[in-house]
């Protein structure tokens, strides 16, 4: 069934501006107060940090940076568990959207008990999901020894999402600037950064929809860098205390709500909308069952952790990328903060991804450099005028891309399928190879942590890619927060970590190439046509319209595509 909510997720703002509903904008709180704080040096007597030593030292590596590949759900949930549990000094958290839902209630419960024996809990959300049921995270800032801060806010009521965005709506440009960077840092030492956000969909536990999602567990003075992107969005002038922004008896109707929550079962429905860049949102609050399946999750065994050592490289965009000034046209460009010493010893792969003005740019530098097969994974994949000339010229030089995308069937913002459908035809044509997530597969979560079918699920449910992954040459791995598409481009902050391995690069580029084979659809050029080659063994046959999709939403797209440019999508 068509569903118009999910459909107009991106599309959202673009609807917005074009009807020109113009509503007096509320102010944001001036003069605020932001105390400068640091991540804090690294001990080595902490129970994490001599765990990453005793995995170096067992591992007879001179490599000081380790990366543990986290693709399915019990490991992205468990390590983040057990970074929560494990912390004595320091745990910071830097995400695009956190829902209140069964998985997070007992990972934030976790933060909150770190916070209650001493640690220094600093958590930085981007503001657009802090509405409904989703603002009850925000009560988490009265909590002992944990701070809070909202980055790029909003004005106008949270109870109200609706009502929230129609007040800022003379906004609309600083809307659809968002965060979208991951971090979860313990203790300076350990820390996971990749494609997920915190909810049930993500770990393998929403009821109807799950997200196929990669992050990567970092160990060493890697971490350090992650750190340093953190403090700086942190101590941003766009980062808002929560109590800047919300009065304290409101923080405390949020506590008493959640409280309630937890001890009943969720039934009304989160109303709020999805955010500009079609992130998923619970469709519901959390049930006993559902709440029973998070807490079954145990913390991964961190002295177990099959670490691979490599040199590697962190690059994020700087918080200036958004603009400050609300009323300001473009954001302005800033280059990413990079450690020059891991760029350099990077070679020329660490000084293109480094030179890049922006996280994106710096990939397509990267591919620039590419010399014989490139994989990109990018769930909405619009690419724009630049990353076109970069696969043009990658193509030119012999090199082989293949690209895996969400399909139309399984991508949760239907809209942005059209920013990438108009451009199949010109990429086939210079040899690009596209290939569109099954929405049935439930194997390609699994297929790259090379563990059993459905690991994590809930059971039948539709799956949909959120990855974001480029291996390059077989030799180099990135896994960030970033699309290709000019969103993450032009628009939201995004972060990436580069890792020159053979064994990781060769292990994902292998997994990838079975769920490509497996999993997706291989979209062809048949004459005047395109054809969708069905996957290896699915008895299914091959299709000559996007496969999987109803002929509503396929026709309403093409209404609603022409309405809504690359940018916007």
């Amino acid at each position: 069934m068509l569903q118009i909510p999910r459909l107009c997720s991106r599309f959202w703002a673009a609807a917005a501006l074009a009807v020109g509903l113009l509503t007096a904008c509320a102010d944001l709180p001036a003069n605020v107060e932001r105390p400068v704080s640091t991540a804090v040096a690294a001990a080595p007597s902490t129970s994490l940090a001599t765990i990453v030593n005793q995995r170096r030292d067992a591992a007879k590596s001179r490599q000081a940076s380790g990366f543990m590949l986290l693709a399915n759900p019990p490991a992205a949930y468990g390590s983040r568990l057990a970074l929560a549990e494990g912390a004595q000094k320091t745990l910071d958290l830097q995400y695009y959207a956190i829902h209140a839902d069964g998985s997070t209630q007992r990972l934030m419960t976790a933060v909150r008990e770190a916070g209650a024996r001493g640690v220094r809990v600093r958590i930085l959300l981007d503001d657009f999901h802090s509405t409904g049921r989703n603002a009850q995270v925000m009560a988490l800032a009265l909590e002992p020894n944990v701070q809070m801060r909202m980055f790029n806010p909003l004005s106008g009521p949270r109870a109200s999402a609706m009502g929230r965005v129609l007040t800022s709506i003379t906004d609309a440009q600083r809307i659809q600037q968002r965060m979208h960077n991951k971090l979860f840092l313990a203790d300076n030492v350990l820390g996971v950064t990749g494609g997920r956000n915190l909810g049930d969909a993500y770990f393998g536990k929403g009821e109807k929809d799950n997200f196929v999602d990669l992050d990567v567990l970092a160990a060493g003075p890697i971490v350090q860098d992650m750190s340093r992107s953190f403090d700086q969005y942190w101590n941003n002038e766009r980062a808002f205390p929560v109590q800047s922004l919300i009065k304290r008896e409101d923080l405390e109707k949020l506590r008493d709500e959640a409280k309630r929550d937890s001890e009943k079962d969720g039934t009304k429905a989160d109303a709020t909308p999805k955010p500009p860049d079609g992130e998923p949102r619970a469709n519901s609050a959390p049930n006993a069952a559902q709440r029973a399946r998070a807490w079954d999750q145990k913390p991964m065994d961190l002295s177990k952790a099959d670490f691979t050592w490599a040199p590697a490289l962190l690059v994020a965009d700087k918080p200036g990328k958004i603009a400050a000034d609300r009323t300001g046209p473009d954001a302005p460009r800033s280059r990413p903060g990079v450690d020059a010493q891991r760029a350099q010893a990077l070679g020329t792969a660490g000084a293109a991804l480094a030179n890049g003005d922006t996280v994106v740019e710096g990939l397509l530098q990267l591919i620039g450099r590419t010399q014989r097969d490139l994989i990109v994974i990018s769930p909405y994949f619009v690419p724009g005028p630049d990353m076109k000339k970069a696969f043009a010229a990658a193509r030119a030089r012999g090199v082989r891309i293949r690209v895996l995308t969400n399909s139309l069937a399984s991508n949760d913002a239907p809209v942005a399928h059209v920013g990438y459908a108009r451009h199949r035809e010109e990429l086939l044509a210079m040899g690009v190879e596209l290939y569109e997530l099954r929405s049935e597969a439930a194997t390609l979560r699994s297929a790259l942590s090379g563990s059993g079918s459905n690991a994590g699920s809930t059971g039948e449910s539709r799956s949909m890619l959120h990855s974001k992954v480029l291996v390059l040459d077989s030799q180099w791995l990135v896994i960030g927060s970033m699309n290709l598409d000019l969103r993450s481009q032009l628009q939201n902050t995004e972060l990436a970590l580069l890792i020159r391995s053979d064994p990781l690069a060769s292990s994902a580029g292998t997994a990838i190439e079975t769920a490509l084979r497996e999993d997706a659809w291989h979209v062809e050029r048949e004459g005047k046509d395109l054809l969708w080659r069905a996957p290896a063994g699915s008895g299914v046959p091959d299709a000559r319209s996007d496969p999987d999709a109803s002929t509503g939403l396929r026709w309403l797209l093409k209404v609603l595509g022409p309405l809504a440019p690359d940018s916007m999508l």
